[in-house]
């Protein structure tokens, strides 16, 4: 099912017979290596897809399959989460792309439209992406979609705490780019 849509990709909800690819991807040690610190075993990416189907019929989305339109090839997964950081909630957006399709402004343009979906079909006042400082990709995707730090904390990965911005971009901000 089709959920969001750019010019170049479609996002589509994550369902069981997506499980090869979120193994291709959940199990690639230089993507996992760069936010989430691990790779997945084959159960714990079943785990992940099951937990994600949860989501959608918990709160209406989570992360969903990135596929570029022109090739009908998967790029990765983005979407939109809940998180509770600080004893505050938010609703995140956060995405995990292969390797081939870094570089090529995918990441940009899908959580455009994933931020767009945020603020005028859930009605969010803001939104935000935990960002690891080593990651300057990751960086500068939310600086250019106009984010800005508003905290920072220590969030646990295999039992290890790992330091990560907070970034932010506010509905008002969001609509004075806009204009």
């Amino acid at each position: 099912m089709e959920i969001i849509k750019t010019e170049r990709l479609v996002l589509k909800k994550i369902n069981q017979d997506d499980y090869e690819e979120m193994k291709i991807i959940l199990q690639d040690k230089k993507l996992m290596s760069v936010g989430w610190g691990k790779t997945y075993s084959d159960e714990e990416v079943q785990a992940w897809i099951d937990k994600i189907i949860e989501q959608y019929e918990v709160f209406g989305y989570s992360y969903y399959l990135a596929v570029e339109k022109s090739t009908n090839e998967v790029v990765g997964i983005m979407g939109i989460l809940p998180v509770t950081i600080k004893a505050t909630e938010y609703i995140e957006v956060a995405y995990i792309l292969k390797e081939k399709f870094w570089g090529k402004g995918y990441a940009t343009e899908g959580i455009k439209e994933c931020g767009d979906y945020i603020f005028n079909t859930l009605g969010a006042d803001r939104y935000i992406a935990q960002v690891i400082p080593e990651n300057t990709s990751s960086s500068k995707v939310a600086k250019r979609l106009g984010m800005k730090v508003i905290d920072d904390y220590m969030r646990e990965h295999n039992g290890k705490g790992v330091f990560h911005l907070i970034y932010a971009l506010t509905k008002e901000d969001y609509i004075k780019q806009s204009n």
